[in-house]
């Protein structure tokens, strides 16, 4: 196919870079990245031209939002805009409608499996949009990633990523406060594991993503918490689940205390920079006020 890809940071070049590698031609464009192993072009509209498939991998629904008005005019009738940033509902479903009126498909497929999974092509992809659009791009998730899941109409994917993203957020700080009621209870963390990894208390973030160093599959805990999933992103992603639910007139007190300590975590203390489950030896070092 031939493809636009706006947007080049940690997760968009090496998806951009695993396109070109089975021989599409891809044409690039980023406000400030410019890998010079990419074609890079001079504005998200040249990128998009003649494309039969234009993907973005933006930052947040405002700069969605914009750039969507720039390439939807300069893409071919018929064309898909895939995209795969992480952004609030209202803004996926507000582009999918904008490239309705414009000739387009639209499908929006935010990504699970970070860095790391945008360089092996291993990254889960939760879509939202038309049945027809899906099948198009389905051969590019194959590329991308190890799995694809049509979630329903424009939208679905968003809110399937800020659902999956709520949890991860609120068994991260139980399975952290747990190892913390562990230490000050004089239970080795190994045999914490050893109980919890095989027991009720079993979870993603326990068995796969351990945030006590040592302990468990390798894990960003066992690399000073260099971010697999920085905790700033975990901030980013339950505030889009708060601002959904807010929306959607939802009840999250889990969603919003996860929320909030993370906010905490990240604004006011040493959190920004860290990965998300270096909440560990923040709950280490507090004490009951």
């Amino acid at each position: 196919m031939k493809i636009g890809f706006i947007g080049l940071g940690n997760m968009g070049a090496p998806m951009a870079r695993n396109l070109v590698a089975v021989g599409h031609d891809v044409a690039c464009f980023d406000v400030a990245a410019h890998p010079e192993d990419l074609t890079i072009l001079g504005s998200a509209a040249e990128a998009a031209k003649g494309a039969d498939v234009v993907i973005t991998m933006l930052p947040n629904g405002d700069i969605l939002r914009a750039v969507a008005g720039e390439i939807h005019p300069a893409m071919r009738p018929g064309a898909v805009h895939l995209d795969c940033s992480t952004v609030d509902v209202d803004s996926a479903r507000n582009v999918a409608e904008a490239a309705e009126h414009a000739g387009l498909s639209a499908i929006d497929a935010p990504v699970s499996g970070g860095i790391g999974g945008a360089a092996a092509g291993t990254l889960t992809f939760m879509a939202g949009g038309t049945a027809d659009a899906f099948e198009t791009v389905q051969p590019l998730f194959d590329i991308m990633g190890q799995k694809a899941v049509h979630c329903g109409p424009a939208g679905n994917g968003q809110a399937a990523k800020i659902c999956n993203n709520m949890i991860l957020g609120i068994t991260m700080i139980g399975t952290c406060e747990a190892f913390a009621l562990a230490d000050k209870l004089g239970l080795n963390r190994q045999a914490m594991f050893d109980v919890v990894s095989t027991s009720s208390g079993y979870s993603w973030s326990m068995n796969a993503y351990c945030p006590a160093p040592g302990i468990g599959p390798h894990s960003p805990a066992d690399n000073d918490y260099t971010p697999g999933f920085a905790a700033d992103l975990m901030l980013k992603d339950l505030r889009l689940s708060q601002q959904a639910a807010q929306s959607a007139d939802a009840d999250t007190p889990m969603g919003q205390a996860a929320t909030d300590l993370y906010a905490t975590f990240v604004e006011d203390e040493d959190g920004a920079g860290r990965d998300f489950s270096a909440m560990l030896p923040r709950f280490v070092s507090r004490r009951r006020s």
